[in-house]
């Protein structure tokens, strides 16, 4: 009889053991639960918003990298599991860490945009999410510099045909049209053909290529007047 007690207190102590370190487990785990946090960086780049829209694409695709494109030059890539393993009863639970990629492109004129990487981490410590910004767990920023570098997009202007004029401090495409080619009038013209949206769509622009057709020609200096023949 009193080994049976024993026995019977011993295995109640142990059931306690283990539904503690049960609890104790998944208490950590749904300590995480509520950890969706998302981390953003930027960087802008000299070059159309559709250009580094793919260009984007590119390096994630060099990395390996999942993901789908939305509207509006918006990338998102699939969720990954996070470096560190949870274990057995966070799966159980559902509380896996892991993260993924959200990516905008935003144009900021027709020759410049800015990539905005946020990084959404679920259950991963606060302390930890650093870890995974694009900067350093993609290296996204730096790999795109590298790739533009050599695959540097078309230009927007002709190759030949006119000359490139610079922009005076202030000036806008009508003004710059009035000084080079002497009809403000022209300037919807020269914006077309440097892929520029409206008149004071110059910033960031040092020079504006203005085709030869639209620079008067200037005559040619008349000779000086020749003494009379005796």
């Amino acid at each position: 009889m009193i080994l049976r007690r024993t026995f019977v207190s011993l295995a109640c102590f142990i059931l306690v053991v283990i539904v503690g370190s049960l609890a104790g487990c998944f208490g950590k785990y749904w300590t995480h639960s509520d950890n969706d946090t998302a981390v953003g960086e930027e960087h802008e780049v000299d070059m159309p918003a559709q250009d580094a829209f793919v260009m984007t694409q590119d390096v994630l695709r060099g990395q390996g990298v999942l993901f789908e494109t939305k509207r509006d030059y918006k990338i998102i890539t699939m969720w990954k599991p996070a470096d560190k393993s949870e274990g057995v009863f966070a799966n159980l639970v559902g509380n896996v860490a892991q993260y993924h990629y959200e990516i905008d492109v935003v144009p900021e004129g027709s020759r410049r945009s800015k990539i905005i990487a946020n990084v959404r981490t679920e259950n991963v410590p606060t302390e930890e999410i650093d870890n995974y910004k694009p900067s350093r767990k993609l290296n996204l920023f730096n790999d795109f510099d590298q790739l533009a570098a050599k695959l540097p997009p078309p230009p927007v202007t002709p190759g030949s045909g006119g000359v490139n004029f610079a922009i005076l401090p202030g000036e806008d495409l009508a003004a710059l049209s009035k000084r080079v080619t002497g009809n403000p009038d022209n300037w919807p013209q020269i914006a077309k053909d440097n892929g520029l949206k409206s008149v004071n769509d110059t910033a960031g622009l040092q020079s504006v290529w203005i085709a030869n057709s639209l620079v008067p020609k200037t005559a040619p200096p008349k000779s000086p007047p020749q003494p009379a023949t005796p």
